[in-house]
């Protein structure tokens, strides 16, 4: 069961939850969700969650290296966007990583931190579908413990800009 939501009062800053993976959107949901929180005042949450799937049938030392790639990757990311966001809306990201399955450690986070208020995750573009992730999480939307923004893949800096 999600945690009441604290981000409105005294001391607490809603945040925007935006998860950071390798596909071509995941820039939509960045500027959309650092557009949001500038104008918003409020701040943007990057999560990065790895895939220990593969890893945990691996040796000890290839799951290691597996590991540290997948930190590395992780962190190149985060600069990435957090440089981006910067550049947006003047705003310095925090920033999360979790290990397991996507949709698990995205529910985890917004239960432990009562200050995320929406996620922001942006839909692809292809033939087939909005994305894996986006698809998981439809199936619980009706119980979803906080709102959730889909930013659609096909739209540009200045279609955001209006919107956000």
């Amino acid at each position: 069961m999600s945690s009441k939501r604290r981000s409105y009062e005294a001391g607490h800053k809603r945040k925007y939850l935006v998860v950071i993976d390798d596909t071509e959107e995941c820039d939509r949901a960045v500027y959309w969700a650092a557009k949001r929180a500038g104008r918003t005042k409020s701040q943007l949450l990057m999560l990065r969650v790895i895939d220990t799937g593969e890893r945990n049938r691996q040796w000890l030392g290839v799951a290691d290296i597996m590991q540290a790639e997948a930190l590395e990757a992780a962190n190149a990311a985060f600069g990435k966007f957090a440089a981006r966001a910067k550049v947006i809306a003047d705003i310095v990201p925090d920033r999360v990583i979790r290990e397991g399955d996507p949709v698990q450690e995205i529910i985890k986070l917004i239960d432990e931190d009562t200050d995320i208020g929406i996620l922001v995750l942006a839909a692809g573009t292809s033939n087939e579908g909005p994305g894996p992730l986006i698809t998981s999480l439809a199936k619980s939307a009706g119980t979803f413990p906080i709102p959730v923004a889909i930013v659609p893949g096909h739209l540009s800096d200045e279609d955001i800009d209006a919107s956000s």
